[in-house]
C-alpha cells in the first residue's frame, strides 16, 4: 500500500456541461461567455478544444472569437447548471476518499492509500464519468504539487498520455521537468520567468540546482527559496478536507458602449453591491475588502480596494465601499468593463467568536 495524492480536473468543464445538453454539438467549435450573442461585449468563459485551436481561450472577448472562429457556435452562460454538476462532482470524489479537498468548481485533491495508483485513478475516472457524464483528468503524485503538475499532462490536448492518468513522483520529476522552462512550474509567470533568465536560469533543472540563498538575495527571503523549492517538486502543503471557500466573491459587467461620465458607473457599482451582498449571505459570510476593477478603453485593467470599517454584507455599506474604491481611479479613458468583489472573508461565526 502506498499514500498517494490524486489532482481531478474535469475537462473543458463549463463547454462539457452544455455538451450534455446539446450533444449534438460534440465534435463542434462551442464558445460560452455572456448571453450568447457575439455582437455584444463580453468575454469567453469556456471554449472547446476545438474551438481553441483557432485561438480562442477563456478570456478572449466575443467579438475577437467570433473573429477568429466565424463557425464556432456560442452558447449563453448558466451559472447554476455549472454549480450543480460541481457539487455532484465533489459528491462523487467523496464516494471514494474521505479527504478532499476542493479547489474550484472544477479541481480536486484526494488523499488516497492504494495497492495500485494507476488502477484507483482508472476507477475514479469512471466513477466521476457515471455520477455526471463529465471526463477527468487525474494526476496522481506524492504532493500536491506533483499532483496537479501530473493532471497537466494528463488532459487530453497535452499530448503526452491517452490514458487520462498521469503520474509525477520524485523519482520522475526530473527526467520530467528539468529540461523544461520555468512558465511550465506552477506559481511562474513570464515575468519571473523573464526574471530568472537575466541570471542565466532558462530551465527548470537550473533553477532547481541554484542555491536557494544566493536566489534569495534577488527574489527576497520567502520567493528565492520557494523558487528552488518548485523547482524541485517540493511541497509541505497537505490535503485539507475543509468544503472549498473562494477566496472572494465579485460581480462585473462589460458595457456594450463605452462609458464616459462617473454617474453610470456609480450606478452599477450600487447594483453589483447588492448582488455580491447576496453571494455573501448565502454562504454566511462577511468581506473584510472591497475592491473595484475597471478597465478601459484600450484594455488597461486596474483595480483599487477599500477596507470597510468591520467586516460586513451589508449591501449600502458595501457599495459605499465600492464609490470610494472608484473615487481612487483616474478617468482619463472611457470606461469598457467594471466589477466589485469580496474578499478577506470571514464567517459570522469567526466574527461572534472575535468578539
Amino acid at each position: 500500500m502506498e499514500r498517494v495524492v490524486l489532482h481531478v480536473d474535469l475537462d473543458q468543464f463549463i463547454v462539457a456541461v452544455e455538451l450534455l445538453r446539446r450533444p449534438e454539438l460534440r465534435g463542434e467549435p462551442v464558445l460560452v461567455g455572456g448571453i450568447g450573442d457575439p455582437t455584444r461585449r463580453g468575454v469567453v468563459a469556456g471554449a472547446s478544444y476545438e474551438a481553441r485551436e483557432f485561438g480562442v481561450h477563456s478570456g478572449t472577448p466575443l467579438r475577437t472569437a467570433a473573429k477568429r472562429c466565424p463557425q464556432a457556435v456560442f452558447l449563453p452562460l448558466d451559472r447554476d447548471a455549472y454549480l450543480a454538476a460541481s457539487d455532484t462532482f465533489t459528491a462523487a470524489l467523496r464516494d471514494l476518499s474521505d479527504v478532499v479537498e476542493e479547489a474550484g468548481w472544477d479541481e480536486a485533491y484526494l488523499l488516497l492509500d492504494t495497492d495500485d495508483a494507476t488502477r484507483s485513478a482508472t476507477e475514479l475516472r469512471g466513477h466521476v464519468h457515471t455520477r455526471t457524464g463529465l471526463i477527468c483528468s487525474v494526476g496522481i503524485g506524492d504532493n500536491k504539487l506533483r499532483a496537479k503538475t501530473a493532471s497537466g499532462f494528463a488532459k487530453p490536448t497535452a499530448g503526452v498520455t491517452d490514458s487520462g492518468i498521469f503520474r509525477l513522483d520524485a523519482e520522475n520529476w526530473p527526467r520530467t521537468m528539468y529540461e523544461r522552462p520555468p512558465e511550465a512550474l506552477r506559481g511562474i509567470g513570464r515575468r519571473t520567468a523573464a526574471r530568472l533568465a537575466e541570471r542565466g536560469l532558462h530551465s527548470v533543472g537550473e533553477l532547481a540546482a541554484t542555491d536557494r540563498f544566493t536566489l534569495a538575495e534577488h527574489f527576497g527571503p520567502r520567493n528565492g527559496p520557494w523558487l528552488v523549492a518548485v523547482a524541485r517538486g517540493y511541497d509541505p502543503a497537505p490535503v485539507h478536507p475543509e468544503p472549498y471557500r473562494p477566496r472572494s466573491y465579485g460581480r462585473e459587467i462589460t458595457f456594450q458602449e463605452d462609458v464616459t461620465a462617473p454617474e453610470p458607473l456609480r450606478a452599477e457599482l450600487t447594483r453589483l453591491s447588492h448582488l455580491v451582498a447576496e453571494d455573501l449571505a448565502a454562504h454566511d459570510l462577511l468581506a473584510s475588502r472591497v475592491v473595484v476593477k475597471l478597465r478601459d478603453s484600450h484594455f488597461r485593467t486596474h483595480s483599487h480596494g477599500v477596507r470597510p470599517t468591520t467586516p460586513t454584507r451589508d449591501p449600502a455599506t458595501l457599495a459605499a465601499a465600492s464609490h470610494e474604491a472608484l473615487a481612487a481611479f483616474t478617468l482619463t479613458r472611457p470606461t469598457r468593463l467594471i466589477g466589485t468583489r469580496a474578499e478577506l472573508l470571514t464567517s459570522t461565526d469567526t466574527e461572534t467568536e472575535g468578539r
